[in-house]
């Protein structure tokens, strides 16, 4: 009986994703020693991977802890053993969620931490504190603050109302928080983060001025971390560091190399000036910035561009290979290209090692 052969990247069929364990390790550590030189706690987020073993891999690496978008993806990680929880939304608590919260809080271990959510107005604050009544102990709130991005959050003067809000309905306000979302251009990465620091300084003195202290001042997306005022933050929160894609490539501050996860396709139609490969919406999701080449890249064809996605196709230029050719493909953003898939396949040096469950696909109320 002869040993089973090896199962390679030629062997899956496509389109797979694909997740390049060493490479995803190196990013993992690069990530903690950065955030550990600098003084700062580091509690990624997970929506990124949505992945208990990739959580796992962060925290032993020396993550504080972890953020979630969701009470979905809070269940999720609190179900497979995580303690030290941020769901940084500016939580609506109906009725549903207020069942949900109660749970996760009387589920939490003796000794842990408290669950951390967040509050960006006054009504959000006096709901989250009545949900939470009887277990209050057991929770703590950051204010969201606006830096630029213009989504959720209020201004840094704003923050000490909804501080004040919090604190008298007796939640125990842990500090504020942002997401400098507009750190999403070529140009934009520092200015962003100098945004970041200014608006939270500016928070926490708002805080500091009602009589609460910021002892949690967090912030930090992947493109913005680099330039992180750690006189400021006290924690990063990056998610997409883990994976890299195609736009933190084209912005500047990922390498191909650095780039874990990939999607493994094939050519299976020539046209005149195009080739399209299996490869479509439904599997590399259809996010395109204002910057971007086009709807993701090839790290052996720089020059080769997705033009167009269809559900089950992608439309490619300016490459010439023949059907059949199998392609390495990166998503512009992995967030949702991860979220499409149900399983990672893992390799390392392009053997198959092993395959992990996407766990929170899907959870997203």
């Amino acid at each position: 009986m002869t040993a089973r052969e090896p199962v390679t990247l030629a062997d899956l069929p496509t389109p797979s994703l694909v997740l390049d364990e060493a490479r995803l390790d190196r990013n993992i550590v690069a990530m903690a020693a950065f955030a550990a030189e600098r003084g700062l706690a580091l509690r990624p987020h997970v929506k990124t991977h949505k992945s208990v073993e990739i959580a796992r891999r962060q925290v032993a690496a020396g993550a504080a802890g972890i953020t979630v978008a969701t009470i979905a993806e809070a269940e999720i990680f609190a179900g497979a053993g995580f303690t030290d929880i941020f769901i940084a939304y500016p939580l609506w608590l109906d009725a549903d969620k207020t069942a949900r919260l109660r749970r996760l809080l009387e589920a939490s271990p003796a000794g842990a931490g408290p669950l951390l959510i967040g509050i960006d107005s006054t009504e959000g604050a006096e709901r989250a504190a009545q949900a939470a009544a009887g277990l209050l102990d057991r929770l703590a709130v950051l204010v969201e603050v606006d830096s630029g991005h213009h989504r959720s959050g209020v201004t840094a003067a704003e923050a000490a109302a909804v501080a004040t809000a919090a604190t008298q309905a007796g939640l125990d306000v842990a500090g504020v928080f942002t997401f400098p979302g507009h750190s999403y251009t070529p140009e934009g990465r520092r200015a962003a983060a100098a945004d970041e620091a200014r608006e939270l300084a500016a928070a926490a003195l708002a805080l500091a001025g009602v009589g609460v202290t910021a002892r949690i001042v967090s912030g930090g997306s992947t493109p913005s971390a680099e330039f992180a005022d750690a006189s400021v933050l006290t924690e990063l929160r990056p998610g997409v560091y883990v994976f890299r894609d195609a736009q933190q490539w084209e912005l500047g501050m990922s390498a191909p190399d650095d780039i874990a996860l990939t999607v493994q396709a094939t050519v299976v139609s020539r046209r005149g000036d195009h080739l399209i490969a299996d490869a479509g919406s439904k599997v590399l999701g259809v996010d395109r910035g204002s910057f971007s080449t086009g709807f993701g890249r090839l790290p052996g064809h720089p020059e080769a561009r997705i033009t167009a996605l269809s559900e089950h196709h992608a439309t490619l230029t300016a490459l010439d290979l023949p059907a059949g050719s199998r392609i390495t493909v990166v998503p512009n953003h992995v967030c949702i290209a991860v979220n499409l898939a149900d399983e990672y396949v893992v390799v390392r040096g392009g053997t198959v090692v092993g395959r992990w469950p996407v766990d929170a696909r899907g959870a997203n109320t």
